[in-house]
């Protein structure tokens, strides 16, 4: 038997596996799909934005350099020197409806508790890359991947999940599903799914044009609907407001891609050839809970939106790392009463407005007689200071706050790159899923309160460069502040509450 059984060989799926395998669980990936390098994974098709929260965690695991090099990136791109005494402002921004937004706008004092580290910026990359990096990593840690086994049953009962995929039974402990928006998992294990219909049809293709003078560069908004074209070869974006009506069950065909993008585009543009095409909608779906029984959801199983502003694969990037130690620790045994309950409750309102974030963007760009003064006013406000700062605090994903019922500023987010004076970063301290206490003033009674917990929580003393105006911090698995001590303050109060409540000794 399994401990864990994840449907989906995705990033999310993926990324999950080699976190429950980082802590000594068995996992096995069930695939649908047999080929793990289909072309839509690749570019231009498979292009995909990782914002900076989704760097910062590849970077706590280790794999961010991996992830640079598959992608061709230079680290210096999106890194910040190590000792510099700030983090550096974002250095660009995606947009906002179409929106295109200028870094040189943000507030830098908005962007409160930041320090620099070796992510700092998100990055383009493709679904290839981030799925051969996550898949060799999976691998390397012990994880069986079998492709070309789709689900098709899924039983459970108090102590384990049977999940029937490709003909063969897997028991398993748990069973997650991370097999997209189309889950086989959530509707086989009963999952509620409610959300909003769509308003359009979206389509990305490769395509060969006749005319391409006719279609300028870059993201335009029309009166019908909005068409992009990026700078590499080919690579063609449309919106038609159509209400969803053309789904991916029905055939993509030059002709229709071509009446599509004319009528959007107002020209009389030419299509010579179609190499790849796909389509999607705006529909905007998420699971009422994230967990029934024995079986859990993340990623697109448990919420679709539109891929305006690239948040789909980020948000679901932020569930397999939140979900990863807790599962981990309940499988094992140890976790603390209800522990796995926090997913639900700490994920769910941030795919909840994600997915308002979408419906926003939709709402601004849908054409109509008043379209263009709602989207002149929204490009104002955006323009603003305070319009872009808010912009990026929502879209890049480092300022998320889990309410861990704490008055502490930085208790529930995402901690700052603390660096020590001998080199040590944050990052290096997290990579093998354990939590970690830092002890800035090496202060007896915390080493003590520690020591008990020291196969959970690794105990770092020493100064940092710069400590933000706190003397500890108790920093869970995922790099999420559950604690934090201040100079002054009676030593280590509240530790240990917090220690037990998301550690066993």
């Amino acid at each position: 038997m399994y401990d864990v059984v994840i449907a989906g060989a995705g990033p999310v799926g993926l990324f999950l596996a080699s976190e429950l395998a980082l802590a000594d669980c068995s996992v096995v990936v069930l695939e649908r799909e047999e080929d793990p390098h289909p072309p839509w994974k690749a570019f231009p098709l498979g292009l995909r934005g990782l914002n900076a929260a989704s760097a910062e965690t590849f970077s706590r695991r280790g794999l961010l350099q991996p992830l640079l090099k598959a992608a061709g990136i230079d680290a210096a791109a999106v890194g910040a020197d190590p000792d510099a005494s700030h983090a550096p402002a974002p250095r660009s921004l995606g947009h906002f409806a179409g929106i295109t937004l200028d870094a040189a706008d943000i507030d830098p004092d908005a962007l409160a508790h930041r320090l620099p580290g070796p992510a700092m910026d998100g990055f383009m990359t493709s679904l290839e890359a981030v799925g051969d990096v996550l898949a060799e990593r999976a691998t390397a840690l012990g994880v069986s991947i079998v492709r070309g086994a789709p689900v098709t049953a899924v039983t459970q009962d108090e102590q384990s999940v049977t999940v029937t995929a490709g003909g063969r039974e897997y028991p398993a402990r748990w069973l997650v599903g991370c097999d997209g928006g189309r889950s086989a998992v959530r509707t086989l294990a009963g999952f509620a799914f409610v959300g909003t219909e769509p308003l359009f049809t979206g389509y990305v293709a490769e395509v060969a044009f006749d005319d391409p003078e006719q279609l300028p560069l870059g993201f335009h908004l029309t009166r019908t609907g909005m068409y992009l074209r990026t700078p590499l070869e080919g690579h063609l974006g449309m919106m038609d407001f159509d209400g969803g009506a053309f789904d991916r069950t029905r055939q993509l065909t030059r002709e229709h891609l071509q009446e599509v993008l004319r009528r959007v585009s107002g020209t009389e543009v030419t299509l010579k050839e179609v190499r790849l095409a796909s389509s999607f909608t705006d529909r905007a779906m998420q699971a009422t809970a994230y967990r029934h029984g024995r079986v859990l959801l993340a990623g697109d199983a448990a919420h679709i939106h539109s891929p305006l502003g690239g948040q789909g694969l980020n948000l679901g990037i932020g569930d397999a790392m939140n979900l990863g130690w807790k599962l981990a620790a309940t499988a094992r045994g140890d976790a603390p009463e209800d522990l796995l309950d926090t997913y639900t409750a700490e994920r769910h309102p941030v795919g909840a407005a994600v997915l308002d974030w979408s419906r926003a963007q939709v709402a601004t760009m849908r054409p109509g007689p008043n379209a263009p003064a709602l989207q002149h006013l929204v490009r104002d406000l955006m323009a603003t200071s305070d319009g872009t700062t808010h912009v990026y605090r929502r879209s890049s994903g480092l300022f998320h706050r889990y309410d861990l019922g704490s008055e502490q500023p930085l208790v529930g987010r995402t901690a700052p790159d603390f660096r020590l004076t001998d080199g040590t970063g944050l990052s290096d301290l997290l990579q093998d899923g354990r939590g970690v206490l830092l002890d800035f003033g090496a202060q007896r009674s915390l080493s003590e309160q520690a020591a008990p917990w020291k196969e959970r929580v690794v105990y770092v003393p020493g100064r940092p460069r710069n400590d933000l105006g706190f003397a500890a911090l108790l920093i869970r698995p995922d790099g999420i502040v559950a604690w934090t001590g201040v100079p002054g303050a009676r030593t280590g109060e509240g530790l240990q509450d917090c220690l037990a409540r998301w550690f066993t000794k």
